[in-house]
């Protein structure tokens, strides 16, 4: 882990007060792709209590992420989020609908390939 972070405690937990309180930022990246990828910043909200963490990147570039499967009413989706502990937020770095040739029929496992 690179010096200076702080990994939440509970990332699962973390992210979601963070969407719940509106302690969120969104990256220029999301900001350019949600329209196009039909996902809204109010499906990203409205999906909280549906959250699972799929994957973890501690040492991501400016700071630890998750990617989180949202599992709404409708077509499931991953939103990456980067967490910030020290200013208690998090950042959308980027959503989108999981390619089925990618991953299992849960989402949350990544097809192996070979």
């Amino acid at each position: 882990m690179l010096t200076g972070r702080r990994l939440p405690d509970d990332a699962l937990t973390f992210v979601q007060r963070c969407i719940r309180e509106r302690k969120v930022y969104w990256t220029y990246h999301v900001n350019m792709r949600l329209a196009g990828r039909h996902i809204s910043r109010d499906a990203i909200f409205g999906a909280v209590d549906s959250y699972q963490v799929v994957e973890s990147y501690p040492d991501d570039k400016y700071f630890p992420s998750y990617l989180v499967l949202a599992t709404p009413t409708g077509a499931a989706f991953h939103v990456l989020f980067a967490v910030d502990v020290e200013a208690d937020n998090v950042r959308v770095i980027t959503a989108y609908h999981p390619n089925p040739n990618d991953w299992e029929p849960d989402m949350r496992t990544r097809r192996s390939k070979t």
